[in-house]
């Protein structure tokens, strides 16, 4: 087998794997392969494309991921959905399994208790566990 369809194997399999992480490393390292197949096609040697390959996958992990999440994250704060597990919040009306209000950074979101057995009174101050939805699981230390 040729050098150059290895790397298109491997280039293929990392940006298949990343689909289901999410991360965008494994797309990064999937350049990287992507830039050894180009050297092996005009082709280098294979340190070179070693070479290439570690180059291209060590720049992209350090310029091109940080970019992508913050251009993802500012998509995210634009739409008002800023709202991430761990902070904080205030009952502003009575949390118990079936409804509740909390405030998170002035916005106000549904809330219901993480564990269904407990109630939250106006003025508690809780963590957000996780969001569902439009709703806030929230707890308090």
């Amino acid at each position: 087998m040729e050098e150059w369809i290895g790397w298109l194997i491997a280039a293929a399999a990392l940006i298949i794997l990343e689909l289901f992480t999410g991360t965008f490393v494994l797309l990064m390292i999937g350049a990287g392969a992507l830039a050894g197949a180009l050297v092996a096609i005009a082709g280098g040697e294979l340190w070179l494309q070693v070479l290439v390959f570690g180059i291209v996958s060590a720049l992209a992990l350090w310029l091109v991921r940080p970019w992508i999440n913050r251009r993802l994250e500012r998509g995210r704060t634009e739409l008002g959905l800023a709202v991430t597990e761990g902070a904080d919040a205030v009952v502003v009306e009575r949390i118990d399994r079936d409804h509740g209000m909390v405030k998170i950074e002035g916005e106000l979101w549904r809330a219901r208790p993480y564990d269904a057995e407990k109630i939250y009174e106006p003025g508690d101050r809780v963590r957000v566990v996780k969001v569902d939805g439009a709703t806030a699981l929230v707890w308090r230390d």
